[in-house]
């Protein structure tokens, strides 16, 4: 399990600038860093240096963004957080539908992008501390959540999820018939109370769900309480 601040980030983005400044602040809270100026080096970066975490621009020479965070889910779970212009709020929906955890918009506040990554990576280190110390498998009907292997498999067939997928289904699934707003989603799962956008929630929910239910006329899961928020259904036991 990676500590806090012995973790590595690496830095994706074309703008010199912003590259330093980031690699300075982030250095200068103990973390180690890599950087990459193109979509190209940022995979292969990825696969080589295998960071704790990503901070991805979304608009890169050679590859974009986009197709750096699908081709990095190819093979690793790690955070990826985007970073996306403001106005573009296409680019956010789509880094999230792509696997990416969630986004930080330019211009941002180098104590907002602190205060993300710590949120991922202790995110990140608890699910990796629940696979050493919990044995417990959750069954709902031909839904299992299995917390020491960290996995959720549908009819005996293991789901492909990304680490915060995997972490809503298993936050829900450990609270049958609580409904829990969106901000106290991005408090539980994602770790912070006050710089996430709700946006981000309900792109999860919608992408885990995508997955989770074969029939999506009906889901039997993660349900919708009108005005409130989410929850996991009891009748799923």
């Amino acid at each position: 399990m990676v500590c806090d601040m012995s973790a590595k980030i690496l830095i994706v983005d074309d703008e010199q600038n912003i590259v330093d400044i980031l690699d300075d602040n982030l250095r200068r809270d103990g973390y180690e860093t890599i950087t990459a100026y193109d979509g190209v080096s940022a995979v292969e970066k990825a696969r080589d240096e295998k960071p704790d975490l990503v901070l991805l621009d979304c608009m890169l020479p050679k590859m974009n963004g986009f197709d750096v965070c699908r081709q990095i889910r190819k093979t690793s779970q790690i955070p990826i957080l985007m970073l996306t212009a403001k106005s573009e709020e296409i680019d956010k929906v789509l880094g999230l539908e792509l696997g990416a955890d969630d986004y930080i918009t330019k211009p941002f506040s180098i104590r907002e992008v602190l205060a993300r990554v710590k949120a991922q990576l202790r995110r990140s280190n608890l699910v990796e501390t629940s696979i050493e110390t919990n044995q417990k498998v959750l069954k709902y009907g031909d839904l299992e959540v299995d917390t020491e292997a960290y996995e959720v498999r549908l009819r005996g067939k293991n789901v492909n999820l990304t680490l915060r997928e995997y972490e809503l289904v298993r936050f829900l699934a450990q609270n049958p018939g609580q409904v829990f707003s969106r901000e106290a989603l991005l408090e539980k799962v994602w770790g912070y109370e006050y710089f996430g956008d709700v946006r981000t929630v309900d792109v999860t929910v919608r992408r885990t769900r995508e997955k989770l239910e074969p029939d999506q006329s009906q889901y039997r899961f993660i349900m919708t309480k009108r005005g409130v928020g989410y929850y996991f259904d009891k009748s799923a036991f």
